[in-house]
Formats: C-alpha cells, structure tokens, sequence
C-alpha cells in the first residue's frame, strides 16, 4: 500500500507562497517593457473608472480585463524564460511557441480595449454632448 505524502497546513508556507508570488511580480515589472505598458494602463484605467463612476457590471468586466490580461503576461514570461533555459539555441518550435504565447497575450489585450471601448465611448460620447447642448 502506498504512503501519501502529505504536508500539514501551515500558515508560514502559504505566507512565503504569497511573497515568491510578489516576487515574481517585481521581477516580472523589473525585466519586461510590457509589463511596465500593462502598469500605466492599469493605473489609468482603474483612475478612468472611478470618474466615470462605473458600475458593478461595468467594474467586473475592466477588473476581468486587468487580471486576464496580467495573467497572460505571466505565463508569457514564465514559458519564455523556460523556453530560453531549456533550449538557448534558436529553435523554430521555440520560437513558435514564444510567438503563440505572446500571441495570447495580444488577443487578451484586444478583447481589453474592444471592452473598454463598449463600456466607455458611450460615458465619453454622453460627457461632450452634455457640455455641447
């Protein structure tokens, strides 16, 4: 009969997953001009958000948006940097399956922007016509 191994709940294990988390956001920040891109809009959004006052649906969709997007930047990185460990030569299969993961990250992009065009080119356009007339 096999033994399971099982590891006790502890709370310091999961406090340091948290902070190798962190700190794979920081490194993520420090090392790719994209992530920086994906910060400023972040802030911007989240900042255009609270003026227009979105609402519960509204926040949902763009804070979906946000995690999606930073997710797939992520795992972008996380498969690049395994990619370039695993295999340093240039190889057309990891070079494929860098373009498919950033790829990935392109769609999320657009379906952010197409997002948040629906939610608000409509506050936007209802801004101006109220200062017009």
């Amino acid at each position: 009969m096999k033994t399971e191994n099982k590891k006790t709940f502890r709370i310091q294990d999961r406090i340091q997953s948290i902070r190798f988390a962190v700190q794979g956001l920081k490194h993520l920040l420090q090392s790719e001009h994209n992530a920086r891109i994906h910060a400023v809009a972040t802030i911007v959004v989240i900042i255009i958000s609270f003026l227009f006052q979105l609402n519960r649906g509204e926040w949902l969709w763009i804070l979906a948006c946000i995690a999606l997007v930073w997710s797939a930047e992520l795992f972008n990185t996380a498969l690049e940097r395994l990619c370039d460990r695993l295999h340093p030569e240039r190889h057309p299969l990891i070079g494929q399956s860098k373009d498919l993961s950033s790829a990935a990250v392109l769609v999320l992009a657009i379906f952010s922007l197409v997002v948040a065009g629906i939610i608000f080119i409509p506050k936007i356009i209802s801004l101006f016509s109220s200062f017009l007339g």
